[in-house]
């Protein structure tokens, strides 16, 4: 349907022109913008290297590289990079686009993806037409009608969440922008305000709890807000109480290096993005009282904790979901240092389903078993969803002159084994220390007898299970103190110190870290605690904290191990006066 819908679109009155062209708020990468130029082409987890080739004539390594070709993300890039090249190869590539797929051919005509195409072409339509003949300028603003008209028309089969409110934001910014498009606006404003009602909660979640999409959605709802007021529009009360619920939110979910816990399908976040919406949204910092979207923040000195302490989403909406309950992560200024392994979606079916599992989190889990359980592989590669999840998830946090705590439990395992997973997590008052103590225990009649059940099973040999701190791959671990301890060295020159109370067997092993934006994944360590229950109640306590002779505020200047630096297409000094 969405192809015959943009052939009809192709009908529509072209736009004759900018009402108002919104100020470009989308991040690119000034090291992308070069890659690009030079040939070097890493969408979806997959690198293309093609010096001299365009972006239309490669040959596609697989669905998710095309789609974020089609997705125009890559001109944040360009417009980064800002020279006369890239100028070039921004025009060029979006006339062909035009030429090639503008009739609605290609795997573009979705509701989501061309509402990110319009938005880049709005963000940087200075950069786009500067220069062109009439002919080719008419071209783009043909296709901009067309691709308004057919948002117009299919913005209601988007799903709800993130790919319904990029829809809606397109349109919104089509409305406000292209002379002619007007009449989008107000339909785009009303369906916008009951998203905004139904997909964000009173604590401003959503139903899915990943904060990357929560992110991306508040980054939307910002921009169309920013949009309106650019056009002399306010945004519908809804439309600002949404953005007013999720700010909170968002900083709970923000690690003190500035990223976001990574849980539930969702990385660390664009860099720089979070913190940019934050302030862009206006909304003054004011604490979470609970739980912010299921998930525990201890905060103090320079180290962060998060915790997965809330139910799984609901089967659902869980095709992303990963059986995290009471994973933590812990970072200590600009350092990660305790992760979970993330999402493997870039990296295949295979990775996807194995960075779900409860083993790839930081986090207790039986051997063989995650907390929830997943449904059957499902043809066609689409995702299991969730099908047994704990019944009771509970948590209470506690603040005192000792630091911060946590206390929380599920009983995930109590229909397999007759099994509580208890955690209690104590972050001390300077951020210095954090210990914990994990506990499987069975608490109730009904729970012992499982139990009994499942010790009959395994002829009196206990049930195993393993807590294991994933460790970032930045982070140098080795095993110390003549194997009790586990010593993490930072680039910042901190040093933290695992210990644990004997009571299991602890391993140093190997895990990995699936990042976005990355061809593979990346190796690094995993501290593992092995031990067995075998009787009604089995009793770790561990720690991990800093040493000693570690400076309460050492200088962090060592930079980061990233691939690419960002900056703001608009805020860069060096772009020469000639090139627009």
């Amino acid at each position: 349907m969405n192809r015959i819908h943009a052939r009809l679109a192709t009908l529509a009155r072209p736009a004759s022109g900018i009402v108002s062209q919104p100020e470009p708020r989308s991040i690119g990468s000034f090291a992308r913008g070069r890659q690009l130029c030079a040939g070097n082409f890493l969408f979806g987890g997959a690198q293309v290297e093609a010096p001299g080739v365009a972006i239309w004539e490669l040959d596609m390594p697989g669905p998710r590289f095309e789609e974020e070709a089609h997705g125009f993300t890559w001109l944040d890039d360009l417009a980064a990079a800002g020279d006369g090249a890239a100028r070039t190869r921004a025009q060029g590539w979006t006339l062909a686009w035009v030429d090639r797929f503008g009739r609605g051919r290609g795997p573009g005509w979705t509701p989501d993806l061309t509402a990110r195409r319009l938005i880049r072409w709005l963000h940087h339509a200075l950069m786009l037409l500067n220069g062109l003949e009439r002919a080719q300028s008419d071209a783009i603003f043909r296709s901009l009608a067309q691709q308004t008209a057919f948002l117009g028309r299919r913005w209601k089969s988007a799903p709800p969440g993130l790919p319904r409110f990029e829809a809606l934001t397109g349109l919104i910014y089509a409305g406000v922008s292209l002379n002619g498009m007007a009449r989008h606006l107000a339909p785009a404003l009303k369906a916008l305000e009951r998203e905004c009602d139904r997909e964000i909660d009173q604590g401003g979640g959503l139903p899915t709890r990943n904060p990357e999409e929560l992110l991306s959605v508040f980054t939307l709802l910002t921009w169309a807000e920013a949009a309106l007021a650019d056009a002399g529009q306010e945004p519908a009360a809804a439309h600002r109480a949404a953005i007013q619920r999720i700010a909170p939110t968002l900083r709970a979910l923000r690690h003190a290096d500035g990223a976001l816990a990574r849980f539930h399908g969702g990385g660390r976040g664009p860099e720089g993005r979070l913190d940019q919406a934050l302030a862009e949204s206006g909304v003054k910092a004011r604490p979470v009282r609970g739980l912010a979207m299921g998930f525990a923040r201890l905060a103090s000195g320079r180290t962060t904790v998060i915790v997965d302490a809330g139910p799984p989403p609901a089967p659902a909406v869980s095709q992303n979901a990963h059986a995290s309950t009471l994973a933590f992560e812990l970072t200590s200024g600009r350092r990660p240092v305790i992760v979970n392994c993330g999402a493997g979606t870039s990296f295949g079916p295979e990775w996807r389903r194995a960075g779900r599992a409860t083993q790839s989190h930081s986090t207790l889990a039986i051997r063989g078993f995650s907390s929830s359980r997943f449904a059957p592989r499902r043809k066609g590669g689409t995702p299991a969803l969730l099908t047994e999840v704990p019944k009771s998830v509970e948590s209470r946090t506690e603040s005192g002159l000792a630091g911060h705590s946590l206390t929380a439990w599920h009983d995930g395992y109590g229909p397999t084994h007759g099994l509580t997973h208890v955690r209690q997590l104590m972050l001390a008052y300077d951020g210095r220390a954090l210990s914990g103590e994990d506990t499987l225990a069975a608490f109730t009649d009904e729970e012992r007898a499982v139990f009994d059940k499942t010790m009959e099973r395994t002829a009196l040999q206990g049930v195993g299970y393993d807590i294991r701190f994933h460790i970032h791959p930045d982070v140098d671990a080795e095993i110390d103190m003549g194997g009790a301890a586990v010593s993490l060295a930072l680039k910042s020159g901190e040093i933290w110190v695992f210990r644990h109370d004997g009571a299991a067997e602890m391993d140093l092993a190997p895990s990995v870290y699936l990042e976005n934006g990355r061809v593979k994944p990346r190796a690094t360590k995993q501290i593992v605690l092995s031990a067995r229950v075998m009787d009604y109640a089995s009793l770790i306590t561990w720690t991990l904290a800093k040493a000693q002779d570690t400076p309460r505020a050492p200088r962090d200047l060592e930079p980061e191990d990233e691939q690419a630096p960002w900056v703001l297409p608009w805020t860069r000094r060096d772009r020469p006066e000639h090139e627009g």
